[in-house]
């Protein structure tokens, strides 16, 4: 119960990794806040945690409308008070070709992933300073802020803008015992891994697909108050796939 009396905020906590994320927290003892445009997703991972005996309560919030963050955040301090761990783990893509991507598709990536992370930090790290003890921020960027396929310029563009703006935040905020790093998943497979083949997990140096939880415990170590020595950092988990050569024969 390393986070038991905590209250966590995680963002696109209504599925994939943000749903293993928050059920991780709450197995620890963390008060999770679950964040998500979709309140029937939130909703069944609050579902879930209860189940189980946890706490947590189910927020509904478009991260894409400053307005919609201002009214969560407001919420959470008239709730909790206070918010000891952000994960922003929300995000969306638009994987078009560059010549058929609207302006607007761009403006809606960038504004949900970078801008949305930006303004949820700042937001939870004002609550953070006025109760004077900091906190830990943890924003979710990817391997494709390292390396890409095609179609993928907007996700891109808003991941690596991630990356940046997390040492950013970590100098700011430092002086606030803020702790601000990030975490990039490479293939993690959040459905069945039964249609997986061989081929797929052999083609990572770790010998497999990367799973949830293995996210998750990025994350643990990254917000545990014992490693108050490492911010401004990045963690990829992705099985060493980013650092693997290939050839074309």
């Amino acid at each position: 119960m390393r986070f038991k009396g905590k209250t966590v905020v995680v963002t696109g906590a209504g599925s994939g990794i943000g749903r293993a994320v928050a059920l991780g927290y709450a197995a620890e003892g963390a008060d999770a806040v679950l964040v998500d445009r979709n309140r029937a997703g939130a909703d069944e991972t609050a579902s879930l945690i209860r189940a189980s005996g946890g706490s947590c309560s189910a927020w509904t919030a478009d991260l894409g409308k400053p307005e919609d963050i201002a009214a969560l955040f407001a919420g959470i301090k008239e709730r909790y008070g206070r918010v000891d761990i952000l994960i922003n783990n929300a995000g969306i893509s638009a994987f078009k070709s560059i010549w058929e991507l609207k302006v607007e598709e761009w403006d809606e990536v960038l504004n949900s992933n970078l801008r949305g992370t930006f303004l949820c930090s700042r937001a939870a790290a004002l609550l953070m300073k006025e109760d004077g003890r900091g906190g830990s921020i943890v924003n979710m960027a990817s391997t494709r802020a390292f390396m890409s396929e095609p179609s993928s310029e907007a996700y891109a563009a808003s991941k690596g803008g991630i990356l940046s703006l997390t040492h950013a935040l970590a100098l700011s905020l430092g002086g606030e015992a803020i702790r601000v790093n990030s975490v990039s998943p490479g293939w993690i497979e959040t459905g069945s891994t039964a249609k997986l083949s061989e081929a797929d997990h052999r083609q990572h140096p770790a010998g497999r697909v990367g799973r949830p939880e293995d996210v998750v415990r990025a994350c643990f170590y990254l917000t545990d108050p014992d490693n108050d020595f490492v911010t401004g950092t990045n963690v990829t988990v992705d099985g060493g796939m980013t650092r693997k050569m290939i050839y074309i024969e």
